[in-house]
């Protein structure tokens, strides 16, 4: 995967701008929202207890990344209840995907960069 397979539904471009360009932390944050939604998926469900606590959590981590169509179908899900949680669930494969290509452009123009 590479840049163009990034399909524009997080926008990165702002979170570059949250965190004032630090690769690291863009990593850090990237990484742990990927871990957190392996967690997330499993209360995707209707019959789970805690998929309105579920789908809250992600909204705010969305938005805190710039995944905004993952926040509003998050928003949605709340508003209208569990016939939502397909829309959060297709919107967080999404977001993850367009995760996996910005980060895989990262490590690429981390061998091509020269270091000092």
């Amino acid at each position: 995967m590479a840049k163009r397979d990034i399909s524009g539904v997080v926008d990165f471009q702002y979170l570059e701008g949250f965190t004032a360009g630090d690769g690291d932390v863009i990593e850090e944050v990237l990484g742990l929202f990927r871990e957190q939604a392996a967690i997330w998926s499993n209360l995707l469900d209707p019959a789970a207890d805690g998929w309105r606590d579920a789908v809250h959590t992600i909204k705010g981590a969305a938005r805190g990344i710039g995944a905004v169509a993952l926040g509003d179908a998050c928003a949605r899900a709340e508003a209208d209840g569990p016939g939502a949680l397909d829309g959060v669930r297709d919107a967080l494969d999404a977001a993850l995907s367009d995760i996996a290509a910005y980060l895989h452009e990262r490590a690429l123009q981390s061998l091509r960069t020269p270091r000092s």
